[in-house]
């Protein structure tokens, strides 16, 4: 370095060292702008950053910290887990436990499968699928998301809905081939396809309630019509649960959105199950689940499947889950905050929906909630910008796209909440000053 040089800063040393400076696209703050934050610590509902900023977090790690930054229990027993030995490649006890948890909380779960991530969970499942089928097509919806696995990154959300084409360079076009997509809420798109390509479909594969796209509300009719349709052409129905699988309730999302009576042949795990830590899960029908090797023709392995370090991280979030955590109590408080929200929108004149579901909300520059991706404007990102930066400076954190959900965690009190309602108004006040263009 020459003599009176700056010293590089982290974000220097990223760029250098990193693609782009991260290992995770949306990290980069490529859809909103600006220079990335770099974390420090974080504790509760805060997050430190490097230089110093303390930032109330609507991001919590995408997801899984529903009970805040290091909780006492969970840091106690990743601790002991750690002190134990951090890897064996041996089955552990806690492993059991773990899916002994998962069945008992969610009756389509007969048995389970863990990985280390939810992208592996659902790469996992499309190969059971198309292992019990014999078929290789996969129907998706547009804004799903289901990690970066080949062949799903096609009209993907998150941090790839940004992209010209929606879907990825790297990927063989025939493994794109193998894929269908559907627009989301729309039976009738689903009711074509499986009528054209039924015979060939090994699994119809969704999200739920999409929440890689910011936040979209499903209706039950169009759920229960999937299970329908999936069982007439007999491809599986398998239902992405990363993100929803212990967010709105304790277990799956289904009686949350009013399909108690929906249930999935596989669903793919993640996020809450590992307490912050990297874990995923398959888990369904124990027939199907069976067809994994050992037992059957499919090969699934992972030297860190079961990792004790994760597993006790888990087992730590689903206990408190458990015994005593109150679902209603967090959801009625998102609900009550989204709406001061869009309160705030409608004070500063600027169009806004922030549609609401469990303690995962989202915001939305339109004058309606959208019902699938393609509902959402091109102006809506355009506003989000400003709105993210404002909200930034005022140390309220959201995720860095406008293609993401945000969330509460218990550590979010409503004391806190009503002091970022000003920096809410101001970032709103922010984003209507933005001229856009209106749609042809």
């Amino acid at each position: 370095m020459n003599a009176g040089a700056r010293p590089p800063t982290l974000a220097d040393r990223a760029r250098v060292a990193m693609p782009g400076g991260v290992n995770s696209p949306v990290r980069s703050f490529r859809s909103v702008g600006g220079e990335p934050i770099f974390a420090a610590r974080a504790e509760g509902p805060w997050l430190i950053t490097e230089d110093g900023r303390r930032l109330l977090d609507f991001c919590l790690s995408f997801g899984p910290l529903i009970l805040g930054h290091a909780p006492a229990e969970v840091v106690r027993a990743v601790s002991d887990a750690a002190a134990r030995g951090a890897s064996f490649a041996v089955t552990t006890a806690t492993e059991i436990e773990m899916a002994e948890a998962l069945r008992q909380a969610i009756p389509a779960a007969e048995k389970v499968r863990l990985v280390s991530s939810g992208t592996e969970a659902c790469m996992s499942a499309l190969r059971v699928a198309r292992g019990a089928t014999g078929r290789n097509l996969v129907l998706k919806f547009s804004g799903c998301y289901h990690g970066h696995a080949d062949g799903l990154l096609v009209r993907a959300g998150s941090g790839v809905a940004g992209l010209a084409e929606a879907t990825s360079a790297g990927v063989p076009p025939a493994c794109a081939a193998q894929t269908v997509v559907a627009r989301f809420n729309s039976a009738e798109q689903v009711e074509r396809i499986v009528e054209r390509h039924g015979g060939d479909l090994a699994a119809i594969l969704l999200e739920p309630a999409p929440a890689n796209v910011g936040l979209l509300l499903p209706d039950p009719a169009f759920l229960r019509r999937l299970r329908e349709l999936a069982d007439a052409c007999g491809s599986l129905l398998i239902w992405d649960e990363v993100i929803t699988a212990f967010r709105l309730r304790y277990g799956s999302a289904g009686p949350a959105l009013g399909v108690s009576d929906v249930r999935p042949d596989l669903l793919c795990l993640g996020k809450i199950i590992g307490g912050g830590l990297p874990m995923g899960a398959v888990a369904g029908r124990a027939e199907l689940m069976d067809l994994l090797a050992p037992l059957g023709p499919v090969y699934q392995a992972g030297t860190l499947s079961g990792n004790p370090v994760s597993v006790a991280a888990g087992l730590a979030t689903l206990r408190a889950l458990r015994e005593r955590f109150s679902y209603d109590e967090l959801n009625a408080r998102t609900a009550r905050f989204a709406a001061d929200i869009e309160a705030r929108a409608g004070a500063a004149g600027v169009p806004a929906v922030v549609p609401v579901l469990g303690s995962m909300f989202s915001v939305f520059f339109m004058d309606r909630p959208p019902r699938a991706f393609e509902d959402i404007p091109a102006s809506h990102a355009t506003r989000f910008r400003p709105l993210f930066h404002a909200l930034l400076s005022a140390g309220v954190y959201l995720p860095p796209s406008p293609y993401e959900v945000a969330f509460l965690s218990a550590a979010h009190g409503d004391d806190l909440l009503e002091r970022s309602l000003p920096a809410w108004s101001a970032a709103f006040e922010a984003a209507a000053r933005v001229k856009v263009e209106a749609p042809p």
